[in-house]
């Protein structure tokens, strides 16, 4: 966070000692910046949504390549919570003993209180792409509200205390919704009005999946939830990667490696959706992208994720994203 200068005062004796009184020295305190700490990524750091120092909350993307190691931990401000969706790239957080070693594809949350996180961005033949989101002890509270059992120690000491303690939080795999999210963050599939509240929205969910823990009477069948939830972000690869034409029930089961009937029922029960609205969903987002871009019109928008009738495109699209495509693409700048 770029802080608030802390202001120090001294008391300085006048000359005159005992005929005036004494006047004041204000000294400030240098103020955090995190924009220094990127300056040699230059254009490979791009903040999307928020300031730290003014909202309490930041979301920030990073793409670059690195020829030796980066001192990341330059970037953490002081009493703040981060959570890092790391797409490619590797890197490491350390606190005392403790270490996170965060790897392609994986999740992870740290704090920040008044002392510094060592923190390194590896040096390698892959590029660093990674999502931040940064949250002040006022902001995390108005987000968590009263639904804070089962938080992870770190954020629960942090609410009680009204502030962050440095420390490690938990690391995870990247769900491929996790993933779908934050290439959208990028480009958000809604009018450029609403994309403030759409990024809330994604900020609110990443919290509630990974600040929480889980009852140790549950832990006995994460091993066939993380299964079914395996095989659902499997399908829904395979959806978003053939939308123009996308494989029957029955093949895209054997590609996931289970019967269609049981995919079907799983599919429904980790999404909400049926695989069927689901693809519906995933190719209007990627048709609002193509609109969005400014390099498609709406039938060729349409045509690329597998539509030949524009009356049924128009009614999906209008179902999904509240508008019709062609009012969508007026109402949306070309990115």
């Amino acid at each position: 966070m770029a802080q608030a200068a802390a202001i120090a005062e001294k008391e300085i004796p006048s000359p005159n000692v005992g005929t005036e009184k004494p006047f004041i020295v204000v000294e400030e305190e240098p103020v955090f910046s995190e924009s220094a700490a990127w300056e040699p990524i230059g254009e490979g750091w791009k903040p999307l949504h928020g300031r730290f120092a003014q909202d309490g909350v930041s979301v920030e993307w990073h793409e670059f390549h690195v020829d030796e190691p980066i001192d990341w931990g330059a970037s953490f401000h002081p009493q703040s919570l981060e959570i890092c969706l790391n797409l490619a790239g590797n890197a490491k957080v350390t606190h005392g003993k403790q270490s996170l070693s965060i790897g392609p594809r994986s999740l992870a949350f740290y704090c920040v209180g008044d002392k510094p996180l060592q923190a390194t961005r590896l040096a390698g033949s892959s590029k660093h792409e990674f999502l931040t989101m940064e949250l002040g002890i006022d902001a995390l509270a108005d987000s968590l509200g009263t639904g804070t059992a089962q938080v992870h120690p770190l954020i629960a000491r942090a609410l009680t205390k009204g502030g962050f303690s440095t420390g490690l939080g938990h690391l995870s795999s990247m769900y491929v919704e996790q993933d779908r999210w934050v290439k959208q963050l990028l480009n958000p599939p809604v009018p450029q009005a609403a994309e403030a509240l759409w990024i809330k929205s994604r900020v609110q969910e990443i919290l509630a999946q990974c600040l929480f823990n889980q009852p140790k009477a549950e832990l006995f069948c994460d091993r066939q939830k993380n299964i079914a939830r395996g095989r659902v972000d499997r399908a829904i690869e395979v959806l978003r990667e053939n939308l123009s034409e996308p494989p029957s029930l029955e093949e895209l089961g054997r590609r996931v490696g289970c019967s269609q009937y049981y995919l079907s029922r799983t599919f429904s029960k980790e999404t909400g959706s049926t695989i069927q609205q689901y693809l519906r969903r995933l190719r209007m987002e990627r048709a609002a992208e193509l609109l969005k871009s400014g390099q498609f019109n709406v039938t060729e928008a349409a045509l690329d994720v597998g539509y030949t009738s524009m009356s049924h495109f128009s009614q999906a699209f209008c179902h999904e994203m509240g508008e019709c495509p062609a009012l969508f693409q007026k109402s949306t700048p070309a990115s």
